[in-house]
C-alpha cells in the first residue's frame, strides 16, 4: 500500500515538473522587444493590450521618458544600440536618427493607409506616423478670476506684462512638446540664425516664464492644480485634465499651432527583426489608429479619430507647416541657442 502511495506521489511530482517545464519553455519562447517610447504612461497599457490580442507571443518591455531624453539616449547608444524599436517618439527625432543611419527601413502592411504627409517620404520608409500631437495652452479660469487676469487669444498676448511669472512651458531640449513650440515660433515669426522674429518673440515670452519643465505634460498639470495660471502643453494632456474636472480652458492661439507626429521606427541592428516588424504592422493598423484616436484628434490614417471635446473642429487646419527634415537638421543649433538664452529658468532635475 505504502509503495503504491509512493508511486502515486512520484507520478504527481513528475507531472508537476513536466507542466513547469512546459510553462518555462513557453515563457522562454516568448519574444521580448525592448521598445523606447515617449508615450504617456496612461496610454501604454491599452496599446500593449491591443498588440498582444494579435501577437500574444511577443512581450514588450518599455523604456519610457520624455522625447528629448529618449532621443539623447538613443544617440548616446549609437555605437552599442539597445532598443529593438522606437514607438511614440517625435518624427523630428526619428528623422534625426535616420540621418545618423540608425533606423531599419520597413514598409508595414498598412503603409498605404497612412497619409503621405504623416510618413517618411522614401518608398521604403524609415519611420511612419501614428498620430499628431499639437500645442495648446491650459488656462486656469479660477485663478484668472481671482487675479482679474484676462484670457489670452494669441501667442503674442503671452508677452504682455500682465502675465509676468504666470506661465510655465516645457524645455525643448528635454521635451518634444517644447521643441515643436520653438520650431513653430521660428516658422511663424522668423529664424535668421538667432536674430529673427521668433527669437525676439521668445525673448519677450521668457520675461513672463516662471519655469521651464522637463515634461510636456507637467505645465498643464501645474495649471490644472492652480500652481500657475497657465501652462503651454499639448492637447491630449489638456483634454484629459479638463475631462477629469480641472478648472481649465484650452486655448489654441490664432497664429498657428506647433505640432509633431508620434511616430514608429525599427532600430537598425535589432536581433528581433521579425518581432519588430510585427509591432510595426500592428502600429500602422486601423485597430491601432482607433486606439490612438481615443487620445488625439488626428491619426495618420484618416477618418478614424472621433471628435475630441474641447478641441476645435478645424484643428488640423491650424497646424503650422512643419518640415521634419529641417527640424532634424537644425536641432542642435536651435537647442544650443535656446539653452544659452533661456536655460536659467529650467527646473532642477
Amino acid at each position: 500500500m505504502q509503495r503504491a502511495t509512493h508511486l502515486k506521489s512520484l507520478c504527481k511530482a513528475f507531472a508537476v515538473a513536466g507542466l513547469l517545464a512546459v510553462a518555462a519553455s513557453a515563457s522562454a519562447q516568448k519574444a521580448q522587444l525592448l521598445v523606447y517610447t515617449a508615450l504617456e504612461t496612461d496610454q501604454l497599457k491599452a496599446y500593449q493590450e491591443g498588440f498582444n490580442k494579435v501577437y500574444p507571443d511577443i512581450e514588450i518591455k518599455w523604456v519610457r521618458d520624455s522625447t528629448g531624453v529618449i532621443t539623447a539616449k538613443l544617440l548616446a547608444e549609437k555605437a552599442n544600440p539597445q532598443a529593438d524599436a522606437v514607438m511614440g517618439v517625435a518624427a523630428s527625432s526619428l528623422a534625426l536618427l535616420d540621418k545618423q543611419g540608425m533606423l531599419e527601413p520597413y514598409a508595414p502592411i498598412n503603409l498605404d493607409g497612412i497619409m503621405s504627409q504623416y510618413r517618411d517620404k522614401k518608398k521604403v520608409p524609415a519611420w511612419f506616423g501614428m498620430d499628431v500631437w499639437g500645442a495648446t495652452i491650459c488656462f486656469n479660469t479660477v485663478e484668472a478670476q481671482k487675479k482679474n487676469i484676462p484670457k489670452p487669444e494669441s501667442w503674442q498676448d503671452l508677452t504682455k506684462p500682465i502675465y509676468k511669472g504666470q506661465i510655465v512651458m516645457p524645455n525643448p531640449a528635454s521635451s518634444g512638446t517644447g521643441y515643436f513650440d520653438v520650431t513653430a515660433w521660428l516658422t511663424l515669426f522668423g529664424d535668421k540664425d538667432g536674430k529673427g522674429g521668433g527669437w525676439k518673440y521668445m525673448d519677450g515670452l521668457h520675461e513672463n516664464i516662471a519655469q521651464y519643465t522637463h515634461s510636456g505634460s507637467k505645465p498643464c498639470n501645474m495649471a490644472a492644480s492652480g500652481e500657475f495660471l497657465m501652462g503651454i502643453a499639448f492637447e491630449y494632456r489638456g483634454n484629459a485634465n479638463k475631462a477629469k474636472g480641472a478648472p481649465i480652458d484650452l486655448i489654441f492661439p490664432k497664429e498657428g499651432l506647433g505640432w509633431d507626429l508620434e511616430a514608429f521606427a525599427i532600430h537598425k541592428g535589432t536581433k528581433k527583426l521579425d518581432a519588430a516588424k510585427k509591432l510595426a504592422d500592428w502600429a500602422s493598423s486601423k485597430d491601432a489608429m482607433m486606439l490612438y484616436g481615443k487620445n488625439f484628434a488626428i491619426t495618420a490614417q484618416p477618418g478614424l479619430a472621433p471628435p475630441l471635446p474641447n478641441v476645435p473642429k478645424d484643428y488640423e487646419a491650424r497646424l503650422v507647416k512643419m518640415d521634419f527634415n529641417w527640424a532634424a537638421d537644425n536641432r542642435e543649433r536651435i537647442l544650443n541657442e535656446w539653452t544659452k538664452r533661456y536655460n536659467s529658468k529650467t527646473e532642477k532635475k
